[in-house]
């Protein structure tokens, strides 16, 4: 006896069927159209895929920029806070007014003694989270670095309402180690930012980085509203501490949301881990046969070596000259009685102006994002930026024994100014932006802690030449 199989595809007509049975079937066709059950199984594509979340409200991308204001933090409110350390490190046993004019040697070094315990601190640590970050759990170097940055600020916040002028010299100890200490907590908050901002779009690294030039403005803003209200310099600065304790709680309140939304979460996860999240045999398979794969620092360090040389390259000549030296760059007026020359030109120039055209720079830097893939043009724009330092040194900065001053008109003061801040932020942003794209979705997260180590040096180096520069003038 003989046996046929039937080896037709399931749900189709043989040609055996009965008349019958096709009647039945052209009756019911137009009842059973819209409720067809048939299964095309030619397509391959998955039936179930992840969604991407939606950031709802653009609350992820506003926390971001809250959380880059917050990463420099300590370095605007206490840059900006100039008339407050002048104050404290004034020569107190005088009451001459020629103490505006000739300032003490902790006067004259605060700032720029300031620049090199930030960022000494700061790179160093960032190098170290490069390479441990990965031991400590996200959580607790975010949370705990903020909580650390807000206590230290509260003890700094404290110190506005102690008299200090009998032991100047411990103060400045004091400050100086605070210092450090803060941007210790900074290089941790920092690194576990750009470490995260890293698996996002360039959107977002456009927020944290916008956010980093907006803390300077809000600072600039606040310490010009005081002088404006003729608050003293000691309430002035316990306003602006207060301020920032307030940003602090609310950042830490932020990130405490942020990273408890699906949007972060998905995010988070490796985008192979992602995309294997799919109901699809042939992904699942794929899946099970994928080993582990090994981080190679050396191998991402070949990628974006251009964007790191870029990036150190931007913030040596940045914090080389600013705020160092351009806090003492005055008005070609000053002296003259005019309360623009003798009391806003700073504050307004060497701090707002400067922030404002950083942040103007990183925001372009999103827009265009110009050059993508070549890592030479940032490189060669970096070097470029070089320029800015003889300028610089030729303006009226007093006092002053070596140089002469050859640019003394204040309008090409501000134009050095505004081309300083717009291409700090230009490839500040730039940089960032084009790494992510070149190296594997599992190695953006090192990437960007490491282009964090490369900033950090950056202001290292910058914050040491600093000194050289104020003694060259």
């Amino acid at each position: 006896m003989e046996y046929s199989v039937n080896t037709r595809p399931l749900l189709q007509r043989s040609d055996s069927e009965s008349d019958f049975e096709d009647d039945i079937l052209e009756v019911n066709r137009s009842e059973d159209h819209q409720n067809d059950h048939v299964v095309v199984t030619s397509d391959l594509k998955p039936l179930f895929k992840i969604r991407e979340p939606s950031d709802r409200y653009n609350l992820a991308y506003l926390i971001f920029y809250l959380l880059g204001m917050t990463t420099l933090l300590p370095w605007n409110f206490f840059i900006t806070a100039d008339d407050y350390w002048m104050y404290k490190f004034r020569n107190a046993s005088s009451n001459s007014t020629e103490d505006d004019i000739k300032k003490t040697s902790l006067q004259a070094g605060f700032t720029a003694y300031l620049s090199d315990a930030s960022w000494v601190a700061n790179s160093i640590f960032a190098l170290t989270h490069g390479k441990s970050a990965h031991q400590i759990s996200l959580q607790i170097r975010m949370i705990g670095s903020l909580t650390c940055i807000l206590l230290l600020f509260g003890l700094t916040t404290a110190f506005v309402k102690i008299n200090t002028d009998q032991w100047q010299g411990a103060f400045f100890s004091i400050t100086l180690v605070t210092v450090v200490l803060l941007n210790i907590a900074s290089a941790i908050l920092q690194g576990g930012l750009f470490g995260i901002v890293g698996k996002f779009s360039s959107r977002y690294i456009t927020a944290v980085v916008g956010g980093q030039a907006l803390g300077g403005i809000v600072a600039a803003l606040a310490e010009i509203l005081s002088l404006f209200v003729g608050a003293s310099s000691t309430i002035s600065a316990f306003v602006y501490f207060m301020v920032a304790n307030g940003m602090l709680v609310l950042s830490l309140a932020a990130y405490w949301i942020l990273s408890s939304s699906v949007f972060f979460r998905f995010h988070m996860l490796d985008k192979v881990e992602v995309s294997n999240m799919q109901y699809e045999p042939a992904v699942i398979q794929a899946s099970e046969t994928t080993s582990v794969r090994q981080i190679s620092y050396k191998n991402i360090l070949t990628k974006i070596w251009p964007y790191g040389f870029s990036v150190w390259m931007t913030f040596l000549v940045t914090l080389a000259m600013y705020p160092a030296v351009t806090v003492l760059i005055n008005s070609q007026e000053k002296g003259n009685g005019n309360r623009w020359n003798d009391v806003y030109f700073v504050p307004v120039i060497g701090y707002l102006i400067f922030s404002t055209c950083d942040y103007m720079g990183r925001i372009f830097a999103g827009l265009l994002q110009r050059p993508r893939s070549k890592g030479w043009a940032v490189v060669l724009l970096s070097v470029l930026r070089v320029v800015f330092v003889p300028l610089l040194l030729l303006c009226n900065a007093q006092p002053r024994s070596h140089l002469p001053v050859l640019i003394q008109s204040d309008v090409y003061y501000i134009i050095i100014i505004v081309l300083f801040g717009l291409s700090n932020g230009y490839l500040a942003n730039i940089t960032l932006i084009c790494v992510p794209r070149i190296v594997d979705s599992a190695e953006q997260e090192t990437a960007s802690s490491m282009m964090a180590a490369f900033l950090g040096i950056g202001l290292a180096c910058g914050s040491a030449l600093s000194l050289l520069m104020v003694n060259a003038l």
